[in-house]
């Protein structure tokens, strides 16, 4: 092959690629912090090297679930740290249901029955707690029960201080402290247009705090904790993660937001500056409801 026809190829190539790549439509791109796309390997190096792994979702989102599944396979199979799951689609107060299923001791169905599932439970988070039964992993119901919650957003943080001692062992220590300046708080407060007060934040605040609370109370030695939660539980280092650091700040805690936009490829870097990293989906990608 002479020169000029060794050049024709090269053209030839870079054309054809360039051709390919244009009409490619991946399913979904992952992006770090500072704009860059990385590969699916190089979340899992940065993953399997942290005490907490938060993966913020979107909740109707079918690629963010998928790729649950398959992070919670791939931690599950590196034995430098055993792996555990936590989850804010289960309230603390279900943890006993959890826990006797996945001993054998009651059935499936009525585990279904009676655990107050999300009405999506069926298609997105039942591949994950049925991985974690199957492979014995524990899986932690993190969050606070949402008639405490309710409550506060009704009657406010005091509300909690009658409960009983048995009802306090569902949610983080009291009293709770709530930074009411953190930007994600205002935010929430400013969308509210002045609809529940600050009683809204304090709800969401319980929240952060309680799935924080368990989330420490459960990790152990050598190991790690998966957690699945809305985005806004952790996005910008706040929420549950605020929590965290507060009482934990030596911990390696790693954040994933989940974002869709309408070309994966042509994403602004203020959308990517909330987590660690950010998997973004096509608008049009199909949603679970």
């Amino acid at each position: 092959m002479n020169k000029a026809q060794y050049l024709t190829l090269i053209i030839l190539s870079a054309i054809l690629f360039a051709g390919f790549a244009e009409s490619n439509k991946p399913a979904y791109l992952i992006y770090s912090k500072n704009g860059n796309v990385v590969s699916y390997q190089s979340l899992m190096v940065q993953s399997k090297n942290s005490d907490l792994i938060f993966f913020g979702e979107l909740h109707n989102n079918a690629i963010a679930h998928w790729l649950q599944v398959e992070m919670l396979n791939d931690l599950s199979d590196d034995t430098s740290k055993s792996t555990s799951v936590g989850m804010e689609m289960f309230e603390a107060d279900q943890q006993l249901l959890i826990d006797e299923y996945f001993d054998g001791k009651i059935s499936q169905s009525s585990f279904e029955s009676e655990a107050r599932l999300w009405n999506n439970y069926s298609t997105d988070y039942k591949p994950v707690l049925e991985f974690a039964r199957e492979n014995e992993l524990k899986l932690i119901a993190t969050n606070i029960p949402r008639r405490y919650a309710s409550s506060v957003y009704r009657n406010g943080l005091e509300v909690l201080d009658g409960l009983t001692d048995e009802a306090k062992q569902w949610m983080m220590p009291l009293p709770v402290e709530v930074d009411t300046e953190l930007p994600g708080y205002k935010r929430m407060l400013d969308m509210a247009q002045g609809h529940g007060g600050m009683n809204i934040v304090y709800a969401q605040a319980v929240k952060d705090a309680t799935m924080a609370h368990f989330l420490l109370q459960n990790l152990g030695e050598n190991n790690r904790i998966f957690h699945l939660n809305g985005s806004y539980h952790s996005n910008d280092y706040e929420g549950i993660v605020w929590y965290v650091k507060r009482d934990r700040p030596e911990l390696r805690m790693l954040t994933i937001n989940t974002i869709v936009v309408d070309d994966v490829r042509e994403v602004v870097g203020d959308q990517l500056r909330s987590a660690d990293f950010t998997i973004v989906v096509p608008a049009t990608m199909t949603t679970t409801y």
